[in-house]
């Protein structure tokens, strides 16, 4: 079992933490999680998502992401909450912002190569292993990631 790294340190005086965005994007009752490549956290699933922008919102860092990603575009995104880790040994202090969001339309391309080895639709309650780190933590405030569902057909029959 993977160790976590302790979330109390301290960053270097000269570092900033570095600002991720990640999507809970859903697909009825899936989400898609992606096989992590070359970083930290390599052969981890993770949602997609990438770091924030200067002058861009963690929604639209989300849309942006995403289709970057995956070549998919997004409906009804929302806050879902945050997450606060040190990876390598104190060397990245990450805080995570957690997007919730519908799936419009298709299937996940990898359009990242370098960065994804696939990108699979999961039931929420069935997630891979092992799960990049801030999706653990995140977990660990909500288990039951139920609570973000966000579905499309039912927004839209809503609006008729």
């Amino acid at each position: 079992m993977k160790s976590e790294v302790h979330q109390k340190q301290k960053s270097p005086a000269n570092k900033r933490p570095f600002i991720g965005v990640a999507v809970l994007l859903w697909k009825g009752d899936c989400l898609l999680l992606g096989q992590r490549i070359g970083s930290h956290g390599e052969h981890d699933w993770q949602f997609p998502g990438g770091h924030l922008e200067a002058g861009e919102s963690a929604l639209e860092c989300a849309s942006r992401e995403v289709l970057e990603e995956t070549g998919l575009e997004l409906d009804s995104a929302r806050h879902a909450g945050f997450s606060n880790e040190m990876f390598a040994a104190g060397e990245r202090d990450y805080v995570t912002l957690f997007v919730t969001a519908a799936h419009l339309a298709g299937e996940p391309c990898v359009m990242e190569p370098d960065k994804c080895l696939s990108w699979q639709w999961f039931p929420y309650n069935l997630l891979p292993s092992p799960l990049f780190l801030p999706i653990t933590n995140f977990l660990k405030q909500e288990p039951d990631l139920s609570v973000y569902r966000v579905d499309l057909d039912i927004r839209l029959s809503e609006q008729k």
